[in-house]
């Protein structure tokens, strides 16, 4: 039973660094999917984005970049340098609700490449803040 708060103390002293692993995590992420050799989106894909985002956000929303949002999550075993991962709990999405009106309407074609694009962002952010928890994991633990 010795084991339990061990594993909570690292989950709590892990929280505290989780927003600075989240904000370095992103911009490499952005980096590498959109601005890469081989990027996942097209300039203008991406121009399109940042003009959703400016949009949504001055009409109140949360906008697309900087809204999702991660969590600590035990696999149920202490046994394991891995036993802490990272998940995504929420992926931005654009949706009918969320997009230009008039001539700036998106078709569904170019709704669902730029949701997917958003996904894909979202669950790299997440590997690479995983990255961080386990490096930080072996780091507390040695």
């Amino acid at each position: 039973m010795a084991e339990f708060p061990d594993e909570r103390q690292l989950v709590l002293r892990a929280r505290s660094e989780l927003d600075q692993w989240t904000k370095s995590a992103r911009m490499e992420a952005y980096t590498e999917l959109f601005e890469g050799d081989d990027p996942i989106l097209s300039p203008e894909e991406v121009q399109l984005l940042d003009a959703l985002d400016s949009e949504m956000e001055r009409e109140g929303g949360d906008g697309v970049w900087g809204t999702d949002q991660y969590g600590i999550h035990t696999a149920g075993s202490s046994s394991s340098d891995t036993s802490l991962g990272v998940v995504c709990v929420y992926h931005p999405q654009i949706t009918k609700d969320s997009v230009l009106r008039g001539a700036d309407d998106l078709d569904d074609e170019t709704e669902e490449r730029l949701n997917a694009a958003l996904w894909q962002y979202s669950e790299r952010v997440a590997t690479l803040i995983e990255e961080k928890l386990h490096e930080f994991t072996r780091q507390t633990q040695s």
